[in-house]
């Protein structure tokens, strides 16, 4: 399987307590999991950056990885970067 690395940023009008984010969070994941089976959560981070989340997925079908996008921006109200990852061992004997 492909590793991607989903990088989000909430829209600053997603929501006015950040209690209701749970709402959102659980709202993404019920349709990714509904429309997407194919693409495997690995990892989650909350994290203190340019970036809100970060979500490490699996997937054998980009097609899926880009409708996942495709939920957490609309549903979600985030902007997102996505990074295809290479396993660093991988990587190397590659070269």
């Amino acid at each position: 399987m492909a590793t991607y690395i989903i990088l989000s940023r909430v829209t600053p009008t997603a929501f006015r307590d950040p209690a209701d984010f749970k709402k959102i969070a659980e709202t993404v994941m019920a349709r990714t999991k509904k429309e997407c089976p194919g693409v495997v959560f690995k990892s989650s981070y909350a994290t203190m950056g340019r970036f809100d989340f970060v979500d490490i997925v699996e997937s054998d079908d980009p097609a899926q990885v880009e409708k996942v996008i495709m939920i957490i921006r609309a549903c979600g109200q985030s902007e997102t970067e996505t990074l295809p990852a290479t396993p660093w061992r991988e990587f190397l004997a590659r070269l």
